[in-house]
């Protein structure tokens, strides 16, 4: 499954972890992940969401505030391996691009017990938190712009938020291979915004093209998020970009006052040309 970040080489398994025919050496870590980020694909000393940032979005995801989005992934999914052909009997592999601290992988894990996942985030934090709480979920720090696997490894993807290059993603499906997408819907976040800029601007409502996919069907999913604690309310400050832009005095009015905020999203599944 793994190539090696620096020769685009397939990895193979050895006592140690995961080792390239030009001798490039990746160690396991002690909680089973693998760091197949290069310094030079770095654009910071330690890129991603910090450890902190992880404790605060595993304390509001376990808490259920998300299940709906991850009810409606796992549902797509669902339908998804229905889908698949009678003459298809290989165990479906599904990546996790942008896994974080391993929730929405987790909950498909249980949902979809035949599936193997696999998840990178450029967080090691983020990883370290999934491998050690997930053991059964394969985790690497890598790149999403340089996906660490080899071509046509994966029958499903899965991308909440997170960038990504389109033609790796092509790449490492395989034809016919499910992609599945979560963004941001026009008026995710709504109250929030209308607290820190004097102009709002919704998210746009067009379909992002992917490169070598067609687009299947898109399904919006919006409900109130209603904190009733402020702690509640910074955890969601700590796991949202939005939260950089919430000065001191913002955030203790919001504390105090506990505003009902919107959550809006687009689910967009798409399919990998089948002549890939």
């Amino acid at each position: 499954m793994y190539r090696c970040p620096l020769c685009q080489q397939p990895l193979l398994a050895n006592d140690a972890g995961l080792q390239c025919q030009n001798r490039h050496q990746f160690d396991r870590a002690r909680e089973g992940y693998f760091h197949l980020l290069p310094v030079q694909q770095k654009k910071s000393l330690t890129p991603g969401d910090s450890a902190e940032m992880i404790q605060a979005r595993r304390a509001f995801l376990e808490a259920g505030f998300y299940q709906p989005l991850s009810d409606a992934v796992n549902q797509l999914f669902t339908e998804a391996l229905a889908a698949r052909t009678v003459d298809d009997r290989s165990a479906p592999v599904l990546l996790d691009i942008g896994c974080g601290e391993g929730y929405y992988s987790n909950r498909l894990a249980q949902a979809l017990p035949q599936l193997t996942l696999y998840g990178i985030d450029i967080s090691k934090a983020a990883v370290r938190a999934a491998s050690k709480k997930y053991p059964k979920l394969h985790c690497a720090v890598a790149s999403s712009y340089q996906l660490p696997f080899a071509d046509s490894s994966f029958e499903m993807l899965l991308r909440i938020y997170a960038p990504s290059e389109p033609t790796e993603l092509a790449r490492v499906a395989a034809p016919g291979a499910w992609l599945l997408t979560v963004t941001p819907a026009p008026e995710h976040l709504l109250q929030l915004k209308q607290q820190i800029y004097s102009q709002v601007r919704l998210h746009p409502q067009a379909v992002q093209q992917q490169q070598g996919f067609h687009h299947h069907k898109r399904q919006q999913l919006s409900w109130l998020f209603q904190p009733k604690t402020p702690v509640e309310l910074e955890q969601l400050l700590q796991m949202i970009p939005l939260g950089y832009k919430v000065n001191a005095e913002l955030n203790a009015q919001l504390c105090r006052d506990l505003p009902a905020i919107k959550l809006d999203f687009y689910l967009d599944l798409y399919q990998r040309d089948s002549s890939a």
